[in-house]
């Protein structure tokens, strides 16, 4: 699913709402959930799922096509556990 597909998911369940104001709140659900993991807070979205962050340490790769090293430098990565509901819906125990 895209973003343009969710947000037409939105306002179609929603038709009070306009399509323009279904793509602000998508808009900022993700804008929140973007800062703060910036932060380095944690998102817990309870039956779906947590989000945070993992560091990376720097380290020493290789340039598959020379073998040469190269340095890699540290860096932060998103990271998501899905929750107990997701999970069982995957699985196919939940409708």
């Amino acid at each position: 699913m895209t973003r343009s597909e969710l947000i037409r998911r939105v306002a179609e369940q929603n038709p009070e709402l306009e399509f323009k104001v279904a793509a602000k709140l998508v808009a900022v659900f993700f804008e929140g959930i973007s800062e703060a993991l910036a932060r380095g807070d944690r998102v817990e979205l309870r039956s779906f799922g947590t989000f945070w962050t993992k560091e990376r340490e720097a380290r020493i790769a290789r340039n598959p096509a020379t073998g040469a090293p190269v340095s890699v430098e540290a860096k932060f990565l998103p990271a998501f556990k899905p929750g107990k509901h997701l999970r069982e819906r995957l699985n196919g125990h939940i409708d």
